[in-house]
């Protein structure tokens, strides 16, 4: 019988493919940390500084060029986005919120997929086009460019 289609009698699960399990595994516990750390940290009211609470320096490109680097604020907006407030998240870092909304949603995912075995993988590889790629690539790049004229008290 066919290992996708069998299904245990007991929990009703699928008994899938155990890579795809284990991949999982590491997504759901690599997103999850992430969520849980920005969940205990406390957001920091300037918009960026919030990881110097994990014992990390603050940022030196601010101290070098007086500009904050391309991540600048990330740490922050997760924070916010962890506590529930997307708001401040996308206010903090517009790119930054919508990764912590994405990897809240990686990690719900990777549960389904450990539970069930369903192949939702292959939904990313299926439409991740070029096109994607430079979408991004923008949004970033914007998202830095909005943080800088905040930095700079332009907006």
């Amino acid at each position: 019988m066919d290992q996708e289609k069998s299904r245990n009698s007991e929990s009703g699960v699928v008994a899938g493919n155990w890579s795809r399990r284990l991949l999982a595994v590491g997504m759901a516990c690599g997103t999850g940390a992430v969520l849980v750390i920005a969940a205990v940290l406390s957001p920091d009211a300037s918009g960026a500084g919030t990881h110097t609470q994990l014992g990390l320096p603050a940022c030196s490109w601010i101290a070098a060029v007086d500009l904050p680097c391309p991540t600048c604020g990330y740490t922050t907006a997760f924070t916010h986005a962890a506590h529930g407030d997307l708001v401040g998240a996308f206010l903090t870092q517009p790119f930054a919120a919508m990764l912590a909304v994405f990897t809240a949603i990686i990690f719900l995912g990777s549960v389904i997929v450990l539970l069930t075995g369903a192949p939702l993988g292959g939904l990313a590889a299926r439409y991740w086009t070029t096109k994607w790629t430079w979408a991004v690539i923008g949004m970033v790049l914007l998202a830095w460019v909005y943080k800088i004229l905040l930095f700079k008290e332009f907006i």
